[in-house]
């Protein structure tokens, strides 16, 4: 059996670097793509990078997709690149809409005129059902975005839906709930979260402002996600799925889970601070994985508690450092 070629934008973000070690440990040729910056950051990928393809291109610009997938002829494209913080989304919601939105046609045109054969991965996102149209969310539930973030996301997955219909292309979106890691951006809340505690569990720091501590999300682990991704891509038949835990936990919940593993008490050093409360809330995010469980096989593995013990000992470890 020949290898696989599979290409993953996003590749330096959480999700791509533990999808490339995936791919990798089952023999893919891995191929990443990144834009050309001042500064990349190949932090998590650099125990990797020398068995990764990296190649330069932009979701702004239609004819480096092209120059790209005709180059590497890839089998499988993960489109995991996107402007991904719902704060930003409010801040710069043009650039927002014009990486996660409009860069997702670009690449589905690149396939669709150069090879497309191609199975497609859409990275959905639970932002999308933002204010929930039922409890729990499920892939027939109404989306309902309450940021440019999901909105955007919305529209990334129902241009999968159309191509795939439309051109008979292998077009899968995974409507992944909130996934975190040792290696999540420290702007979202899980790892601000985490590395706050180990700061000041080591005096390095004294309180941690918050915003709203009631607001409740479905948190799994990031590498048992892009097991998902990749389970998606093999079936005989594209389809969308929703993966989640099934579970809810509320932002108290997380702070009392990372303090306690201290030996702290989160409400000795959390103050509540106006300024990051969302302009409109996401209340309750609860996924219903049951159609991946059935079709997929697919499980998470990393219980929420052990998430969050994994990430306060990542961020002690890297600050004693």
């Amino acid at each position: 059996m020949s290898q696989k070629t599979a290409l993953i934008t996003g590749i330096t973000g959480q999700d791509g670097s533990y999808l490339a070690e995936l791919l990798l440990s089952m023999n893919y040729r891995v191929v990443g793509m990144v834009r050309r910056t001042s500064t990349i950051n190949f932090d998590r990928i650099k125990h990797i990078q020398e068995q990764v393809d990296i190649v330069q291109g932009d979701l702004l610009d239609q004819s480096s997709m092209m120059d790209i997938v005709r180059e590497y002829q890839p089998d499988e494209v993960y489109n995991l690149a996107a402007q991904s913080f719902v704060p930003t989304s409010f801040s710069q919601p043009v650039l927002t809409g014009e990486f996660t939105a409009l860069g997702v046609t670009r690449i589905l045109e690149a396939i669709r005129h150069v090879k497309p054969n191609t199975r497609f991965y859409q990275a959905s996102s639970s932002e999308m059902f933002g204010k929930v149209q039922e409890v729990p969310q499920r892939e027939s539930t109404p989306l309902y975005p309450r940021s440019p973030y999901g909105v955007a996301k919305v529209y990334g997955h129902w241009i999968t839906v159309n191509y795939r219909e439309s051109y008979d292309l292998f077009a899968c979106s995974g409507i992944l709930f909130n996934h975190e890691s040792p290696r999540r951006g420290l702007e979202f809340v899980t790892h601000k979260v985490t590395h706050a505690v180990a700061k000041i569990k080591l005096g390095l720091q004294k309180e941690l402002r918050m915003g709203n501590l009631d607001a409740r999300r479905d948190w799994g682990f990031a590498g048992d996600y892009v097991r998902a991704m990749w389970l998606m891509l093999q079936q005989d038949h594209p389809d969308d799925y929703v993966i989640a835990t099934g579970e809810t936990h509320a932002v108290s919940e997380l702070l009392d889970v990372a303090f306690s593993y201290v030996g702290l008490n989160y409400q000795d050093h959390v103050i509540i601070d106006p300024k990051f409360y969302r302009p409109a809330e996401v209340d309750l995010l609860i996924g219903d994985p049951a159609k991946a469980k059935k079709a997929l096989g697919w499980e998470p593995q990393v219980s929420f508690k052990v998430l969050v013990h994994m990430m306060v000992d990542a961020d002690l470890a890297e600050l004693k450092k």
